[in-house]
């Protein structure tokens, strides 16, 4: 019998692996990690079966992960603690001298507020903390070289984006070709016209691609980014195959994914960009393949699908958590987007509402005014929209499409809306309660975040006053009457200002009882610029 080594391994975040016998701590929603060398003739990767049983000794509670061939004769599996105290785990394997591995570790207090979760419509950290996505897309950065990656880190942390979708896989529009796959290449050839053609052994991955996916992930989070991770694209055509694997290889692939990758905290699972695009596989394939990646991931974290503009999946699934929007008619208006909303009774992302850029396409044209507004009317209507932008520098190479534009290759914002993200959340993440419309049907623009705390969004238009008025219902909350007393701030979304109104205003009833306005009938002077929010707060 071989003799079972641990090895330490100390990944950029987190990752904790000691000696047998010796003492584990592991912060609660970090990860423990433990390796086992093992040498084989067989396919390593599909051969050798390996998973960890962890119990916890308080309560019970059982979680069992799936190990992966991580290369040179290693073998590890990960465990990410749900519960503080003790863990105790057991190994099965196909392999004797991998059968039966015992160990354990004490789970301590959390030093991050944890994987995220639903609760309700809203995102919430497992501490329980509101959580406000205003997130970015990037869909090849991690295939971009080291020069730009670092730029993107950077530039993500001075924009203040809290989430990242980007993919495993890829993208033929960047012509910027990654120096390594995810699958072990064995040949690779160009013919007469110049096409490339590659050859891969998809029974065997490339660990040295997963462990700098995962030294992403690890850099995300210490900059509190949530990692979107989308696991399938239609942005391949066929150069390398990766759109039109069977669905034995995909499956694989998920498999080796999650297992590799379900203990990282601030991972998401975005099965697809544009599902509905990738040709090869059918709507009931997409449905398997996401039962799939939930029945795996043994911490459920969050689930969801992407298709194309106006293509919706049925996101009512039990196995999707939210819903991942590309549609921007919605965001036209408030009302749009709250109906989206009441319809798909989970959390609403438009992750996809058109680009900030001058791209010859219609879908990247946008103005960065324009995309702060869509921001800013999904989250009037108590959903979240993501941000991206797709400036092209050399707009009239067709073998360029997306060229080194953030969309595809990350590195530095050009757009004037990434500057507005920081004081965009500090407002959002200072309301007492996540927005709703206050009487939808009845008032499609004024919203509420709590018990007598009204948001007004004027968007483009440019009044230069308010006539105080005010719908009586306040969302879920309890109606206001007469006789509330209000301050109100004029916030300048664009400019990033806030002014304090003069004066204090009083509700009185307006012929009945469903609005409200100022008891001596006063008004709020606005500045005649577009953008701008009043907020409405009790006294």
């Amino acid at each position: 019998m071989r003799n079972i080594k641990t090895i330490v391994c100390g990944l950029l975040f987190g990752a904790v692996a000691l000696p047998m016998g010796a003492q584990n701590e592991v912060p609660q929603w970090e990860r423990f990690e433990k390796s086992l060398s093992f040498h084989t003739d067989k396919n390593p990767f599909t051969d050798v079966e390996l998973t960890a049983t962890f119990i916890h000794e308080g309560s019970g509670e059982t979680l069992t992960v799936d190990g992966f061939y991580d290369g040179d004769d290693t073998y590890m599996f990960r465990f990410m603690p749900t519960k503080q105290g003790k863990w105790s785990f057991t190994t099965r394997s196909s392999e004797r001298d991998m059968n039966g591995v015992e160990g354990a570790l004490i789970c301590t207090a959390p030093k991050c507020k944890g994987m995220m979760r639903t609760k309700g419509q809203d995102f919430v950290y497992a501490d329980g903390t509101r959580y406000n996505p205003v997130g970015t897309t990037s869909y090849a950065w991690i295939h971009s070289t080291n020069e730009r990656q670092e730029q993107t880190y950077q530039s993500l942390e001075e924009s203040g984006f809290n989430k990242l979708r980007f993919c495993v896989f890829p993208n033929n529009s960047v012509y910027e070709w990654p120096t390594i796959y995810p699958f072990k290449l064995l040949s690779k050839t160009t013919d007469a016209a110049g096409k490339d053609h590659y050859v891969w052994d998809y029974s065997r991955f490339e660990p040295a691609f997963f462990r700098h996916l995962e030294e992403c992930v690890d850099r995300l989070k210490t900059l509190n980014i949530e990692a979107d991770l989308i696991l399938f694209t239609p942005y391949d055509g066929g150069l390398w195959g990766f759109d039109r694997m069977t669905m034995e290889n995909n499956n694989r692939y998920l498999k080796y994914v999650v297992a590799r990758l379900a203990s990282f905290s601030n991972i998401w699972w975005s099965m697809a960009n544009e599902w509905d695009l990738c040709r090869a596989k059918t709507y009931d394939q997409w449905i398997e393949m996401s039962k799939l990646v939930a029945e795996k991931d043994p911490y459920h974290h969050l689930l969801s699908i992407h298709g194309g503009t106006a293509v919706y999946i049925d996101y009512n699934l039990p196995f999707y958590t939210h819903a991942s929007i590309q549609d921007q008619g919605p965001l036209y208006n408030f009302e749009g987007a709250a109906t989206v909303r009441n319809i798909i009774h989970k959390p609403v992302i438009f992750d996809e509402v058109c680009y900030e850029g001058n791209h010859a396409s219609r879908w990247a044209q946008l103005s960065g005014e324009e995309m702060l507004e869509r921001i800013w009317n999904g989250l009037i209507a108590g959903t979240y929209v993501t941000h991206g932008e797709c400036f092209v520098k050399d707009m009239h190479n067709d073998k360029n499409y997306t060229g080194f534009a953030y969309l595809a290759t990350g590195g530095r914002f050009e757009g004037t809306c990434p500057s507005r993200i920081p004081f965009t959340r500090k407002i959002i993440d200072s309301l007492p309660y996540s927005i709703r419309l206050a009487d939808q049907s009845w008032d499609p623009n004024t919203a509420c975040a709590g018990p007598d705390d009204y948001l007004i969004y004027f968007g483009g238009e440019k009044p230069k006053k308010w006539a105080f008025n005010l719908p009586t219902k306040c969302s879920r909350w309890p109606r206001i009457g007469e006789g509330v007393k209000f301050e109100i701030e004029i916030i300048d979304t664009w400019n990033m200002t806030i002014q304090k109104c003069p004066g204090v205003f009083e509700t009185k009833f307006n012929k009945g009882r469903y609005r409200l306005i100022e008891k001596n009938d006063k008004s709020v002077k606005l500045p005649g610029k577009p953008y701008i929010l009043l907020h409405l707060k009790k006294i």
